[in-house]
């Protein structure tokens, strides 16, 4: 029987309506949030896929009602996101900055209770609430934020294109592996319109979610206590250790990254989202000046793409970072660097130089200069 052919709808959309959409095509049916800039249209965009009473939407997917809550505040929004999520619903919410910050306790329990959350964080300048559009500030928050080890998996898309597909994807990988999922992207993703493929999720893709609170399918009418609190330090550094094995594990499926003419590159970008859709554009003005430059992105910076990352950097003479931020991004890549290297494998860490603008965003002239400048 010949595979079912997906049917693909080009469209003119905002990056905020384009990962609603999406949402809805990944099986998703139910958003808890609260409005904050630059992530509103997300919610809002949800609402109108709602319907309304009289004419109620379902999903696509499930054929479930679609159906939302604007909660009184971002941590009533993140542990009603988590309630859904142990009910068995595919459920998502989308804040920023200080809302990031406030989800952080709902985060942290869905990463100790290996919670399948769904979270789309559009970064918002420092400090405290600070600018509204655009920064890459909140990579360290969103990967290791609350008390815990970090075991999330964040995508940072990098074109409007990205937002549609790992926002399907951050569904699956979330319900697959069972961690908390977070899209990473900006208030210049967000707001900036295009062209975008949309296509639907097909029935072998999809991932389906089960009630968590229930026992094994032949018990369903048992249900399970999950247990976050521990007295004896052995026992949960136990429980920390197997996850810590399971992530090792699960990494290797689940960690993306994109190589971009690096083969024979002697400087290697280093960028992710927005600013490596701009690093891009760069290595082809330099590659027309016969430099060998070339770009490796993360797609997820948790977790790190190692194997590729050494492949790319490891024949280079120098690696450039480059980012809204003051080296959050490159502070991830320099300690798996160093852990590679610490390894015993056969390694040598290239020169480093970094372009670093906090809450500014960097276009491609500006990564030209900096490649073009002497030491």
């Amino acid at each position: 029987m010949p595979r079912a052919k997906r049917r693909e709808t080009k469209e003119f959309m905002q990056g905020n309506a384009v990962i609603a959409h999406a949402a809805r095509a990944a099986g998703a049916t139910s958003f808890y949030g609260y409005p904050i800039t630059p992530s509103t249209e997300v919610f809002e965009t949800w609402v109108q896929l709602c319907g309304n009473p009289h004419k109620p939407a379902l999903s696509p997917v499930t054929k479930e009602r679609l159906s939302y809550l604007q909660c009184e505040d971002e941590m009533a929004s993140g542990f009603a996101l988590i309630g859904a999520c142990l009910a068995g619903k595919k459920a998502f919410t989308a804040t920023a900055g200080p809302g990031n910050i406030l989800m952080q306790d709902a985060f942290s329990a869905a990463e100790a209770l290996r919670i399948p959350t769904v979270a789309v964080i559009m970064q918002r300048g420092g400090l405290s609430t600070s600018t509204v559009i655009y920064s890459q500030e909140e990579v360290t928050l969103t990967c290791f934020g609350g008390n815990g080890e970090g075991f999330r998996v964040v995508y940072s898309p990098s074109s409007l294109q990205d937002l549609y597909t790992y926002t399907l994807k951050s569904f699956n990988t979330a319900w697959k592996y069972r961690y908390p999922t977070f899209l990473l992207g900006d208030g210049y993703l967000g707001k900036m319109s295009g062209e975008v493929t949309r296509y639907p999720m097909l029935k072998r893709e999809y991932v389906t979610p089960e009630p968590i609170l229930l026992g094994p399918a032949r018990q369903k009418s048992l249900s399970t206590n999950l247990r976050n609190c521990y007295d004896q330090e052995e026992e949960i550094n136990s429980i920390i250790e197997q996850y810590r094995s399971d992530y090792a594990r699960d990494s290797k499926a689940i960690a993306e990254s994109e190589s971009y003419r690096t083969r024979d590159a002697h400087t290697i970008l280093i960028a992710h989202g927005i600013v490596a859709s701009a690093a891009k554009v760069a290595v082809d003005m330099l590659r027309s000046t016969s430099a060998r430059v070339g770009l490796w992105r993360p797609i997820t910076l948790r977790p790190l793409d190692v194997p590729s990352l050494v492949s790319a950097v490891g024949n280079a003479r120098r690696i450039i970072y480059i980012e809204s931020a003051l080296g959050q991004m490159s502070r991830l890549i320099n300690d798996a660097l160093i852990a590679y290297s610490e390894t015993g494998k056969s390694f040598d860490l290239p020169a480093v130089r970094s372009l670093y603008a906090p809450a500014l965003g960097i276009t491609p002239t500006e990564i030209v200069e900096q490649v073009l400048k002497k030491s």
